[in-house]
């Protein structure tokens, strides 16, 4: 019989092939493992050892047990399901761990599973682990598992066993007279899971395809202790009630209408305001640098799309084409390749270089209905995207600038932790040695001069070139991708692009790809969530709000309001016979920054009462002197 060869807690042991982990750990006298990790592959306590290697164990508590308990909770929960809706109404599709808890995508026959069915299998999921079903693992041959889950009726199982390579194990899991096929880990019984919580339900294509069924995906959360459950509920308390489709929806800021389509987005007028001062805001910072602002189609023909690749490698993500004069045009997926026709519209000498093109260019992408979310995932966007080409010799100058400007844009909108990636290259790519070294290094520098620290993520650069990407953490700690540096050696090849040198010779320049905010759209919904909707003063659509006492001040509000808007402030009066507080209760749910209330008293003395939704109660303040104050916190971008 062959043997294997396994060292724990730096004992070795050797044992048949096959033996089960938790063999292993009775012969090292571990008892309350839970399952171990075998040179970097976690498995349970009965998974055949099949190789040799370090073992080590996992424990309740840790963060490898966490995810064989998730995964555990899983299976109770598709039980449940089963338990709760008849086994034969009830196909199952996939349960893995998520960074937070489980999911599982399930097809109830005759049944919609919502959110308020969630209670429901939640107590029998308490009480299939009250019942404590010891959790077996069995090995079957491809044509036993066929036979088993056929039997069962489990088609969406029978699709994942058919794309089991030949020769690998097929394994299942079973607890009381529940079995589903899985590759484990599990805990050793149902009764050895923690805390969870079923938190959400959506849709999901079978396999994310959309010509597939849709199945209903039911989200849960999981931790070991009550504690760590309650903060982690807590915390999503506090996600939706930041949820920026809400807030979206409250400020009017923006709406999505199925007449219309599904990841459209129409702004509304408070929306567009803000948006109008997000874009002002982009031009002119982008005009100080020395960038030249462009616009280009929103669609171009087939040939273009070929030249780029995007016909070849991108396809499945962009609008089907549509025929015009008898050739075939598509809506545009990137700006990339209209920027480099302006290049291109004439010879370019090396004295212009480097020229940085800018564009809020809006760009439209073929995604899935199931992804769709809000701001968040759309099909039509706007991106802050810009082209450099440069000479070699300006590289890293060129990134150095680039990068600062990224960074000073997100603190300009309150973000000041930054994490940065380096991507660099990966074994299949494009370019000659120098490139990619010129290339990597200019980026590490820029990041090395700035001060920052930064992760590589060696051989993550895109075949064509490699990149800086930049993350923020928001206020509730969490972490979203925003910028990008994209050095690319591929497109200037297949447009042939060139500029005339020193030399009066053609050279191949250098071409960056680079987003500060990424989209409007998304950064949009990031920027809502940040705030919980109370946007920072020089953002608000709306800055001051002036609320007249009652009738006899409306003429004095009046006079406030035309010195505001005379001031360049956003303001607006309300004027409707409503009581004060119930107007100041309004403005706070629109989360307008600053409200200006007017009385007897203001009337007199030309003055105005402060609230400031950030700071509270001001007092009273002379008229002008509020105006220098909120000029001054709109210059400031407080």
């Amino acid at each position: 019989m062959e043997k294997v060869k396994v060292r724990v807690k730096g004992k070795e042991y050797e044992v048949e092939k096959g033996t089960p982990l938790g063999r292993v750990f009775e012969l090292a006298g571990i008892r309350d493992a839970i399952g171990g990790v075998l040179e970097g592959e976690l498995i349970d306590l009965q998974t055949p050892l099949r190789r040799g290697g370090e073992v080590k164990p996992v424990y309740r508590g840790s963060r490898e047990g966490l995810e064989i308990m998730r995964h555990s909770l899983a299976h109770i929960m598709a039980q449940a399901l089963k338990e709760l809706y008849g086994p034969s109404r009830v196909r199952l599709g996939v349960g893995p761990t998520t960074e937070e808890g489980f999911y599982y995508d399930v097809e109830v026959e005759g049944k919609t599973i919502t959110e308020e069915d969630l209670p429901k299998i939640e107590e029998k999921m308490r009480e299939i682990i009250r019942r404590d079903y010891p959790i077996l693992r069995r090995e079957l041959s491809r044509e036993e598992a066929l036979e088993l889950f056929k039997r069962l009726g489990e088609r969406y199982k029978l699709d994942i066993i058919r794309d089991i390579p030949e020769g690998e194990a097929i394994s299942v899991y079973e607890q009381g007279d529940f079995v589903d096929l899985c590759r484990g880990p599990h805990v050793p019984s149902t009764g050895k899971v923690g805390s969870f919580k079923l938190t959400s339900v959506s849709g999901a294509y079978w396999r994310g395809r959309s010509d597939q069924p849709q199945l209903t995906r039911i989200y849960g959360i999981a931790y070991w202790s009550d504690k760590e459950l309650r903060e982690r509920l807590k915390f999503y308390e506090e996600v939706k009630r930041r949820d920026h489709r809400r807030l979206g929806r409250e400020l009017e800021f923006f709406t999505i209408d199925d007449n219309v389509g599904a990841g459209l987005i129409l702004w509304l007028p408070r929306g567009a305001i803000y948006r109008k001062v997000l874009e002002d805001y982009l031009r002119e910072e982008h005009l100080k640098r020395g960038y030249q602002l462009v616009y280009t189609p929103h669609v171009g023909k087939s040939k273009l799309w070929e030249t780029s690749g995007h016909l070849e490698c991108y396809r499945e993500n962009m609008f089907p084409a549509m025929k015009i004069d008898d050739e075939e045009y598509y809506v545009k997926p990137m700006n990339c390749p209209f920027h480099i026709a302006i290049y291109k519209s004439r010879v370019r000498s090396y004295k212009e270089l480097p020229l940085k093109l800018f564009e809020l260019g809006t760009v439209y992408r073929y995604e899935l209905s199931g992804v769709l979310h809000g701001l968040l995932r759309v099909r039509g966007f706007t991106q802050d995207d810009a082209h450099i080409i440069c000479t070699p010799e300006q590289v890293d100058d060129v990134i150095r600038e680039t990068l600062e400007f990224a960074l000073s844009t997100l603190k300009d909108f309150g973000f000041d932790e930054f994490k940065i990636y380096l991507s660099t290259r990966p074994e299949y790519s494009i370019g000659s040695d120098e490139q990619w070294e010129r290339s990597q290094n200019a980026l590490r520098k820029a990041i090395e001069g700035l001060g920052y620290e930064y992760e590589v993520d060696e051989g993550g650069g895109a075949f064509y070139g490699p990149k800086i990407d930049v993350k923020i953490r928001d206020a509730l700690g969490r972490m979203w991708q925003l910028s990008t540096i994209q050095f690319d050696f591929n497109l200037p090849e297949r447009f042939d692009m060139t500029y005339v040198g020193a030399d009066n010779k053609r050279h191949r320049p250098y071409m960056i790809h680079r987003a500060l905010l990424g989209s409007i759209e998304r950064f949009t919904g990031i920027l809502l969530e940040h705030y919980a909707g109370l946007l920072p003063i020089w953002l608000s659509p709306t800055q001051v709000i002036v609320i007249p006492i009652a009738d006899r001040h409306h003429g004095y509000a009046r006079e406030v309001l035309e010195r505001l808007r005379s001031e360049g402030i956003r303001a607006e009066g309300d004027f409707r016979e409503e009581r004060m507080n119930a107007k100041i209760r309004d403005a706070e749910l629109k989360k307008i920054p600053v409200i200006l209330v007017v009385g007897d008293r203001e009337m007199q003395s030309g003055t105005v009462s402060v609230r400031s939704k950030k700071e509270g109660n001001l007092g009273s303040m002379e008229l002008s002197r509020f105006v220098e104050w909120i000029k001054e916190k709109i210059r400031n971008k407080e």
